[in-house]
């Protein structure tokens, strides 16, 4: 019985190790970066802000000087989308004492009713629902409010991809 169990656990430590290189072969894997791949660092909102790419359509993520939510949805060349039906809910700030967020229409955005809470690194829950008769999208992600060296954006909304 001990050696089934010790071939076992082998096979359990070393299978990755053996399927880990295959196929990737003749190329830099900076090709697999985040930022590469990424379609939110590609096109930048009306407003500068962060592109939520995983609602149709993607979303800007933006926080005003007043640290309150902007969502505005924008089409495929970065440009507002009109208002028609979206919603959007989220919760910020420490798990202990959330604040919780409720958004209302603002011309061609859904601005939020609090703001977030005070801090350099702000976690955040985002729920988008981007039709009435679709399904709630989430997104997690930390408001990084820090200032990028490069494209002077803050980081939340950095688009250089440094």
């Amino acid at each position: 019985m001990k050696i089934t169990n010790v071939t076992l656990t082998a096979m359990a430590l070393f299978t990755p190790y053996l399927f880990a290189e295959k196929g990737h072969k003749g190329h830099d894997h900076s090709d697999h970066s985040e930022e590469s791949h990424d379609h939110a660092k590609e096109i930048a909102g009306p407003n500068k802000g962060r592109i939520l790419t995983s609602t149709e359509p993607h979303a800007e993520f933006f926080v005003t000087p007043e640290r309150k939510v902007k969502i505005t949805f924008v089409d495929e060349d970065g440009k507002a989308l009109p208002i028609n039906g979206q919603t959007v809910s989220a919760i910020g700030g420490d798990r202990a004492a959330p604040t919780r967020m409720v958004f209302k229409k603002d011309g061609n955005s859904l601005v939020s009713d609090k703001a977030l809470p005070e801090g350099k690194l702000v976690p955040i829950i985002i729920q988008i629902k981007p039709a009435p008769d679709s399904d709630n999208v989430t997104e997690k992600f930390n408001v990084d409010f820090s200032e990028c060296p490069t494209c002077k954006h803050l980081e939340y909304a950095c688009t250089c991809g440094h």
